[in-house]
């Protein structure tokens, strides 16, 4: 009897990294493990690491790449860094992958999937794009240079030959058809909130209110990566507006590429009202969340096809509502603002968004509807379970059981 195949799923980041992309496939691959599937992750571990280059945890397989991580905001270091990754990952996909295993190649690092596709198809083995951002066209959007549309033939080579492309959401799918996909091959699983966030209410944050110096202040929270796709410009202009209001404080938790440009301009702005925290542990996630009156999602004019804000899934499940700064007709401002747990401004309405927040400020009732819209949501979207779902009909339907061994995927253990 053959071996039952195995599902690669290859990202830069895992557990016990906390990025954004490390915790939802921690969360998906042990979601998948617990039922049955045989999951190897391929990541990456700073060298010099204690962490061990090989562990299983929870039924999942972990091997580490050891190697350098230099470039979280020097644009030349980060290549390197993805570079040195990519090649590792090839060489340990090129001794594991065996025919009819599946490989599911994540965006981080961005382009992998080009040669992981080839090298995948050589092997007879399937293989899987989990498209988190699209490459390389968001480079171009943010201003980057457009060499790197060189490569975007072959990446949609990589596409078309794959046997499924996941993407986040509508505008993500629409794009990912527009590049010659077939729609059988397109398979829509949009994010979730981190498992263990829970609605909370506002006094669940009072201590970590207290100890920032937030207690009785009206706290608008921008919480997560602070890179080139979030358009955090109208952010200072907005903090401008209300600099008199006193009690209003925008509080920024996270790091990133424009960390220092904001706190620049706040300082020689005179923006007192605009405050600033490192990344948080994972652990305080939720206490954080839940500190916001308000929480702050931005998207870059011309990103919404190749990006979708995860941190909307978090916001939603401790039940807060959410200011949208970004393009009026992209899938994230319908979603805030159909569903009714938020607003959306694009980048030229400062005024506007300035007079809203003045408005929630003082219509504590409203905040509270649009909190329960949030958790409704959240509910809605299905989170994890639904995810896990839709992983398993599309990995089942991949992997006949034909080609499995004593446990059908599916099958727990």
């Amino acid at each position: 009897m053959t071996a039952r195949p195995r599902i690669i799923f290859v990202n830069r980041f895992y557990w016990p990294d906390e990025p954004a992309t490390a915790q939802l496939l921690t969360d998906l691959a042990e979601g998948l493990a617990a039922t049955g599937f045989a999951i190897t992750i391929i990541t990456s571990r700073p060298a010099k690491s204690p962490i061990p280059e090989t562990e299983t945890r929870r039924g999942v397989e972990i091997i580490r790449i050891a190697g350098p991580r230099l470039g979280r905001r020097n644009a030349l270091l980060k290549a390197f860094d993805f570079a040195s990754f990519s090649l590792g990952a090839l060489r340990r996909i090129s001794k594991l992958l065996q025919p009819h295993d599946l490989l599911v190649v994540m965006t981080d690092p961005p382009l992998l999937g080009i040669p992981a596709t080839r090298l995948a198809r050589r092997r007879g083995a399937r293989v899987i794009h989990w498209i988190q951002d699209v490459y390389p066209e968001i480079v171009s959007a943010v201003g980057g240079t457009r060499f790197a549309h060189v490569f975007r033939p072959l990446r949609d080579h990589a596409w078309k030959n794959a046997d499924a492309c996941v993407t986040l959401g509508s505008d993500m799918a629409a794009f990912v058809g527009s590049r010659g996909v077939a729609p059988q091959r397109i398979t829509l699983s949009p994010n979730w909130a981190p498992v263990g966030l829970v609605p909370l209410p506002p006094s669940a944050a009072n201590d970590e209110r207290a100890f920032w110096g937030l207690t009785d202040k009206f706290v608008i929270v921008y919480s997560g990566n602070l890179g080139r796709v979030h358009d955090l410009a109208p952010l200072l202009a907005i903090a401008e507006e209300l600099r008199s209001e006193t009690d209003i404080v925008f509080l920024l938790v996270g790091d990133g590429a424009q960390k220092p440009y904001l706190q620049a301009t706040a300082n020689q702005r005179g923006l007192t009202n605009i405050r600033f925290q490192p990344a948080q542990p994972r652990h305080l996630l939720g206490k954080i969340l839940a500190l916001a009156d308000l929480h702050l999602v931005t998207l870059r004019e011309g990103c919404e096809p190749f990006v979708f804000p995860s941190k909307l899934y978090g916001i939603a499940a401790v039940g807060r509502p959410v200011l949208f700064i970004g393009p009026k007709n992209s899938e994230l401002a319908h979603a805030v603002t159909h569903q009714s747990f938020g607003l959306a401004f694009t980048r030229d309405n400062v005024t506007a968004a300035a007079t809203a927040i003045r408005h929630l400020r003082h219509s504590p009732d409203r905040c509270s509807t649009m909190s329960s819209a949030a958790i409704q949501f959240n509910t809605r979207n299905g989170g994890l379970v639904h995810a896990l779902a839709t992983w398993s009909t599309l990995l089942n339907g991949l992997m006949p059981l034909a080609n499995s061994a004593d446990t059908p995927p599916n099958t727990p253990r």
